[in-house]
């Protein structure tokens, strides 16, 4: 199993390691969403440190068990964590964990989910039915979680917020935003929507 130190640029000071003087709060975030969603994009494109990932390329055998439908494209994926670390403003530095989206990783989920204090969840409006497995199992654990609609090109066109709250099934305060994981700024304003979500339900304590 690979696991090794993504070359992908990283924001800020890639080759930094050490916290930064005014980190006060330091949160673990989960990065959840079902496979080939983006998640391993996300962490990349926010990382301050240099991303660790645990990535094998796709087999004819897991072409058998993973449901590539919407993601053929995929040439490798996560069979254990991405993990990345970003600060921001007012000391808070969330730890990113981003897990396997498959079923057949499921195990793995309540080693990774441990000490979490919240959750991103990725989804891919192309196959919103992909997301349901992993909402359902965020939302078992008690996490609380934000939805992050991650816009891909050839996405179709949703009529309305509403629309896709009920499609998914969200409570009313859960939050949903739309973000780019390629895009550094969109994908932090996803998870700035997810700390203040946690800050409302003073799971995160506000500075």
């Amino acid at each position: 199993m690979a696991s090794a130190p993504s070359s992908t640029p990283s924001v800020g000071a890639p080759d930094a390691i050490h916290l930064p003087d005014t980190a006060r709060d330091l949160v673990k975030i989960l990065v959840a969403g079902p496979f080939g969603v983006g998640k391993t994009t996300l962490i990349d494109s926010v990382s301050e440190i240099r991303p660790l990932h645990t990535e094998e390329h796709l087999s004819e055998a897991s072409a058998r068990v993973d449901d590539l439908a919407g993601v053929r494209e995929k040439e490798t994926t996560t069979v254990a964590i991405d993990f990345g670390r970003i600060s921001l403003p007012g000391g808070v530095v969330l730890y990113l964990f981003g897990t396997p989206g498959q079923e057949r990783f499921r195990s793995l989920w309540d080693d990774i989910a441990h000490g979490a204090l919240g959750a991103l969840v990725l989804v891919d409006s192309r196959r919103l039915d992909a997301s349901f497995d992993v909402l359902g199992l965020v939302e078992e654990s008690g996490l609380p979680y934000a939805v992050a609609l991650n816009a891909f090109p050839d996405a179709p066109r949703h009529h309305g917020e509403e629309r896709l709250r009920r499609a998914l099934d969200l409570e009313p305060g859960t939050p949903m935003v739309t973000c780019d994981a390629r895009d550094a700024d969109s994908s932090i304003d996803a998870l700035l929507a997810l700390v203040d979500h946690l800050i409302d339900g003073d799971t995160v304590e506000a500075r």
